[in-house]
């Protein structure tokens, strides 16, 4: 009974330690490889931690997989073990299935339409009334890259009828739907498993910012790049309320500073992109920019995608209102 007891305390004692120890550094958990030209993820993680350092408080940036997969941070979040995760947006969709706006295609224009719907329109309020409850906060949005579009390992697209006869790799069951009002096929695969997916077959492309393939080196296979700028290319930086909320109102201010100076080094990094292009086809990757025609073909063929059940008609008017129109 007594060892018992003891073990009790002692297992008490290092959770406080172990807490004031999180509390004392900062823990950024990157998603991309830390390249400051080529990843806005990157950009915008590694300004939030300089700007933590430079005003007094400890931050570590931990490489892609270090800390564990997308899942296993989220887990960490929430449960105040890790403060702050760069994740996709799918991740708090579990939670709250608002964010799933930004995934509408051909809704937002640029990314000062997202910035009005999310911050001067209240979405981000509005979602973080949902997932701080489970202990998550949503910090901000971030840009990876251009809007983005669709890569495969087979042929040109140069229209939504070109697209039949493609099995696209896809992040869950709305975007095999989007797929699927294209005429293509889609099927879910783990990032992990991207690279093999492409060169056995399972799967022929995927739909992502066009910096994506020499970021993580899928240009030896992935031949085809059609500039179709269907949505925004997001992430977003998560953190941990219970952490959040257990900072010294100082410490709240400098890491409310940290996220404004990231967003702002996130945008600015996006107007330096326009090179990209240029570094696919040195690469060997054949590039279709589509006419108005062609882009406005796969707009309309798109629009099933907002009667798939991914969001209700009353959260689609909500994100309407957010960004003013």
């Amino acid at each position: 009974m007594t060892h018992s007891i003891l073990k009790t305390t002692f297992l008490a004692a290092a959770m406080a330690l172990a807490a004031q120890a999180s509390f004392a550094q900062v823990k950024v958990a990157l998603d991309s490889p830390p390249d400051l030209e080529g990843s806005g993820s990157y950009v915008w993680a590694h300004t939030f931690a300089e700007h933590l350092k430079a005003n007094g408080m400890e931050a570590e940036e931990y490489q892609r997989g270090a800390l564990g997969g997308d899942d296993e941070l989220f887990d960490q979040t929430s449960q105040g073990l890790l403060e702050v995760s760069m994740s996709p947006l799918g991740i708090v969709g579990s939670i709250d299935d608002t964010i799933y706006g930004l995934r509408l295609p051909y809704f937002f224009k640029d990314m000062e339409e997202v910035d009005h719907a999310m911050i001067d329109g209240g979405m981000l309020e509005v979602i973080n009334a949902a997932t701080t409850k489970e202990g998550v906060r949503v910090l901000a949005v971030d840009t990876v890259g251009q809007a983005s579009g669709i890569f495969n390992t087979k042929k040109a697209v140069k229209s939504v009828s070109d697209m039949a006869g493609l099995r696209m790799r896809a992040l869950d069951e709305s975007q095999i739907e989007l797929y699927k009002s294209w005429g293509a096929d889609g099927t879910i695969v783990s990032w992990a498993e991207v690279p093999n997916a492409l060169q056995t077959g399972v799967a022929d492309g995927y739909l992502n910012p066009n910096f994506v393939p020499l970021l993580f080196g899928h240009t030896d296979f992935l031949k085809h790049y059609t500039d179709a700028a269907v949505t925004p290319s997001l992430r977003i930086a998560i953190a941990s309320e219970d952490w959040y909320q257990g900072l010294s109102d100082a410490e709240r201010a400098t890491v409310d500073g940290a996220v404004s100076a990231a967003n702002a080094a996130n945008r600015a990094w996006l107007g330096t992109q326009d090179g990209v292009m240029d570094k696919l086809r040195a690469a060997g990757v054949e590039i279709q920019i589509l006419d108005e025609a062609a882009r406005a073909e796969f707009r309309d063929a798109s629009a099933s995608a907002y009667e798939s059940g991914l969001l209700t008609k009353e959260q689609i008017a909500a994100w309407e209102v957010a960004k003013g129109n």
